[in-house]
């Protein structure tokens, strides 16, 4: 009722019926007796009442009861329940004390609800909270303590006051989330609190302030196989799950066995499976806990309605053997229903405590775990509790998927925590060995953790949804197992850092790779033995589940391949049909343009089998390909109705339309792809001879090539300089396949020729920008990322170039000027001036990419020295997001700031290695010309020379421009590059000495 607290405020009757209702809610907690109606319960009557009037408008009557200060905003009120006597008094002494659990126990439960509800809602939630985390009641602590890890009353003695202790402790719990989630860290009271509870929930100690831990770097390295799965004394997080861990009777047992005995047809299924039987007047109700239970008395009168229109017809008199007979059987089946409540009440109990417990992990996981100590250990502990628990066949399904959910939060923290710094908080000093990761768990550990994830998948009761958590489960824990280093870190500059390191003999890198190879072959090993099993659920899921359930199904496969040491997974694929019915899928699968979420999903699943059929030509090699190429992979490729490469024009013609986000979806999800997969085929092709111009994965590649003529004419014709990360990728795909296989094709009326002679024209003739390394540093990673892929599309076309000097006998003018092509013709080949200009950016580029890669080498090592503005301005400088807090102290920011360079500093080493074999094709070309050029042949096999010109004079220009580059790469230093130069520059001395001698001529 709207007014009503004013009223009673007005009317000065709010203290009287404050005093009342505690008074009368005290007085029913000392009673031994219970009413067998809740709803003739005042105590009961008083808690729901409270409960429901939370939400009410402020202030409403369960402000008024529970003393909040009505003359200031609710949200602003100090509970002192010590000194006013209202219901919130007596609740907090009843739960305080939890006596007469018998007669009590519906006010127990409803009294732990009702703080729940107040600490969650939005006007109540600051005052109750502070209130339950004051000292004086040691809410949170004592209960856990207490009651929370108790046994579990028997289900044969007392079943009710089971029930009801399985849902006290499920709210008791997730007030702990609550307080865990929203408990203000920056309040000592709270964050005392937080510490208190995660510290009894996990029983280890707290961390320092900042939050990190003090480890070795090996936490896990013992001497015994057991010693690598120890565990600290058992936690209570895990006592609260053995609490759970009960096979709860079925509610649905022992019907059908009454049913088929009786002797009288009373349709009792049919009465229960009727779904027009629920609500007003029907045989089932919802209790006050939301529980969907049978009526039993309208459940009795269905029943004799059943029978009487059935059995009796007229007056039977004398048929009392008859009606005691059903009044029997009706008797059975009322206390068939009266347990099946019961059942069902305990199932939804245990589901609730379950759910309450999975709270208070997710949140103390996510949000507090970086207060706690050993949080490997934790996060194992849990895990491998959750993966036993939901092996076991005392678990449902229901409680299944709640815990696989539990250990995917764990397993993506125990990857999380590899790469968190790691380092002691007393030094300021960060040295190598911070680099290598705070080590994983123990190969024993890992391996413990693989086989009850087995275990919980090949379960007996599953399901599509539950495997796809369990199958996201395997895809991190694989991911868990790959790496110990800081990926960011490439093995090369810590060899470095290893070899200016003092004090390193606890660093050993090759016993980290035997480790990890070792774990690799136990990884395959574990999973051969079940693989069977386990290939039989995985490839039902990605054949016959929904569009999410193949996707994943699909990478669990990539993964499987990942491990395969012996061919062993490959060989399955095959023999079991699913590779070909990949290839069946793509060539039938129809992913039609639009926003719907499913076409998304199916093009989602599209690219999950296209990364699975890459994997294997990666993971294989050339033998992988060539299984993929001898099964048809192209002609299904050439076939498929999703594969409409022609959609890649549609998307530069609808930059304004509103489905611009699905064709760049498209692109990166069907159509990218698809060129890597026809890319990794062409490594066929290098096994061939060159000569072979009929051989048949050149012959089909073309085939595929000239079937999607315009797009690979359309990529071609893309504006490099303006192409984004996504476009880049594709000019350069397209391009390597056209340089593999197009040099065999002998006529160009596809004008792919040309389109690759003018890109080399527009990339060879650019200069290399970024002349310095502050500048380098400055620009973006996506620039960098540009860079590296302009470089690459560079090679890619040096590549094509130096098959058709070395092979076609194709041979380059020195200049643009000596051409003499009638205007009809557009074939316009690159010179050796272009070659000679990509020559400068190229000697430009490694000259500053090495030099930026020497300077941050030296800045990691020295980077105990710098200070903190020093170290500030390189993150900011390198960082890819900010990740920094003004409260972290030096120690973290040296150590990002060493993680950030060497990610830099792996970059420019990628790019100095793409660029001496650029370099090389290069110098190649221009010396296979300079060898054969003499007096009496200066000319090239197609072009005359113009009369205007003196060759001579433009052999010379040549080298005058091309003796420069050469001298400025001979003078890279082996050092500052990182790499053995002895080869190539071998081969700048000769071409530098054929120059010379050219300039003398």
């Amino acid at each position: 009722m709207i007014g009503l607290v004013q009223l009673l405020l007005k009317s000065n009757a709010g203290n009287s019926l404050i005093e009342d209702y505690a008074a009368c809610l005290e007085l029913r907690s000392e009673e031994s007796q219970t009413t067998d109606n809740n709803n003739d319960d005042p105590g009961i009557l008083i808690l729901k009442l409270l409960i429901e009037n939370i939400s009410r408008p402020a202030p409403n009557i369960t402000h008024l009861l529970l003393k909040f200060d009505l003359d200031m905003p609710v949200e602003r009120t100090v509970l002192q329940p010590k000194f006013y006597y209202s219901c919130l008094k007596v609740i907090l002494d009843i739960l305080d004390k939890l006596l007469k659990p018998d007669a009590n126990a519906l006010l127990h439960e409803f009294g732990f609800q009702l703080l729940y509800e107040l600490c969650v809602d939005p006007l109540t939630c600051v005052p109750m909270m502070d209130l339950l985390s004051n000292k004086k009641y040691q809410f949170f602590i004592k209960h856990l303590d207490t009651f929370g890890i108790a046994p579990l009353p028997k289900r044969n003695s007392n079943q009710p006051l089971r029930i009801s202790s399985l849902h006290q402790r499920a709210w008791l719990l997730k007030l702990l989330a609550v307080e865990l989630h929203a408990g203000e860290v920056s309040s000592s009271k709270h964050r005392e609190v937080c510490q208190t509870i995660l510290s009894h929930l996990f029983g280890q100690g707290i961390a320092e302030a900042g939050g990190h831990q003090t480890m070795s770097p090996f936490p896990f390295e013992d001497t015994s196989e057991t010693a690598a799965i120890r565990t600290v004394s058992k936690s209570q997080v895990l006592e609260l799950l053995e609490v759970i861990q009960f096979r709860c009777p079925d509610a649905t047992t022992k019907l059908s066995s009454i049913v088929s005995s009786m002797k009288y047809d009373l349709m009792a299924e049919e009465i229960l499976g009727n779904p027009g039987n629920s609500g007003k007047g029907g045989v089932y109700y919802y209790s006050e806990r939301g529980d969907r239970l049978i009526d039993l008395a309208s459940f009795h009168d269905k029943l004799w309605q059943t029978y009487n229109s059935a059995h009796l017809q007229g007056s039977n008199v004398g048929n009392e053997v008859e009606l005691n007979d059903v009044k029997e059987i009706i008797q059975q089946l009322l206390r068939w229903g009266w347990k099946h409540n019961k059942n069902l009440e305990e199932q939804a109990a245990q589901l609730h405590m379950l759910t309450a417990w999975s709270q208070v992990v997710e949140v103390s996981t996510s949000r507090r775990l970086a207060m706690l100590e050993n949080r490997s250990d934790i996060l194992f502990q849990v895990l491998d509790a959750s993966l036993s628990a939901s092996a076991s066949p005392d678990c449902s399904l229901k409680m299944a998927f709640i815990l696989s959910q539990v250990a995917l939060t764990c397993m993506a923290k125990l990857r999380d925590e590899r790469f968190l710094f790691p380092g002691s908080l007393s030094s300021d000093n960060i040295t190598c060995l911070d680099l290598i990761v705070v080590k994983q768990l123990s190969n024993g550990a890992c391996l413990t953790i693989l086989f009850k994830l087995i275990m919980a998948i090949l379960r007996n009761e599953s399901s599509e949804a539950l495997r796809r958590r369990q199958y996201a489960l395997l895809l991190s824990y694989f991911q868990y197992c790959q790496n110990v280093v800081d990926p960011d870190v490439p093995t090369t500059v810590l060899q470095f850092l290893l070899l200016n390191e003092q004090d390193n003999e606890y660093i050993d890198l090759p016993k980290i790779d035997r480790e990890q190879a070792e774990l690799a072959h136990a990884n395959f090993s574990t999973l051969r033995k079940e693989a069977q099993s386990i290939l039989d659920l995985v490839i039902k899921d990605a054949t016959h589940g929904s569009e999410p359930g193949k996707t994943i199904s699909l990478y669990v496969i990539d993964a499987l391949i990942c491990i395969d040491h012996e061919r062993y997974f490959l060989g399955q694929l095959q023999s079991r049909g699913f590779l070909r019915s990949c290839f069946t899928g793509i060539a039938n699968a129809s992913c039609q343009d639009g926003l719907s979420l499913d076409s998304l999903q199916r093009a989602c699943t599209f690219e999950a089998e296209l990364a699975l059929l890459l994997r294997i030509s990666h993971k294989y090699g050339k033998s992988g390909a060539q299984v993929l190429f001898s099964m048809g992979l192209l002609q299904h490729l050439a076939s498929g109705r999703a594969i409409n490469l022609q959609g890649g024009v549609r998307w530069v013609e609808t930059r304004l339309r509103r489905d611009v986000a699905v064709d760049v979806d498209r692109q990166r999800l069907i159509v990218t792809p698809v060129l890597r997969l026809v890319y990794s085929l062409t490594s066929l092709v290098d096994t061939s001879d060159y000569l072979e111009v009929k051989n048949k994965i050149v012959r089909e590649v073309i085939d595929f090539v000239k079937g999607h003529q315009s797009f690979f004419d359309h990529i071609l014709r893309l504006d490099v300089v303006e192409a984004d990360e996504l476009r880049l990728e594709q000019i350069n795909l397209v391009v390597g396949i056209l340089s593999k296989v197009w040099p065999y094709e002998e006529s160009d009326e596809y004008g792919f020729v040309q389109g690759l002679f003018g890109m080399m024209h527009g990339l060879f003739s650019r200069e290399s920008k970024v002349p310095n390394f502050v500048g380098s540093i400055v620009s973006s990673e996506n620039q960098r990322n540009s860079e590296l892929q302009m470089y690459k599309l560079c090679f890619n076309l040096s590549s094509y170039l130096y098959f058709l000097v070395t092979k076609k006998s194709l041979r380059l003018q020195f200049s643009e000027a000596l051409l003499g092509y009638p205007s009809s013709i557009e074939l316009q080949q690159p010179t050796l001036n272009l070659l000679n200009t990509l020559l400068t950016s190229v000697t430009s580029a490694l000259e500053r990419a090495s030099e930026e890669k020497s300077l941050l080498l030296n800045k990691i090592r020295d980077i105990n020295e710098m200070s903190r503005q020093q170290v500030d301005e390189i993150i900011n400088m390198c960082v890819r997001e900010n990740t920094l807090s003004s409260s972290d102290n030096i120690q973290k920011r040296r150590y990002i700031a060493m993680v950030e360079m060497c990610r830099v500093v792996a970059g420019r080493d990628q790019l100095i290695l793409l660029l001496f074999p650029l370099a090389e094709h290069v110098l190649n070309i221009i010396l296979i010309h300079l060898q054969e050029c003499s007096d009496s042949n200066l000319v090239t096999k197609t072009t005359a020379y113009s009369a205007k010109h003196d060759p001579k004079q433009d052999i010379a220009l040549l080298c005058g421009k091309l003796v420069p580059n050469l001298e400025r790469l001979e003078l890279l230093s082996e050092d500052k590059v990182g790499h053995n130069l002895k080869v190539f520059k071998r081969l700048t001395t000769s071409a530098k000495e054929i120059a010379i001698q050219k300039l003398i001529l």
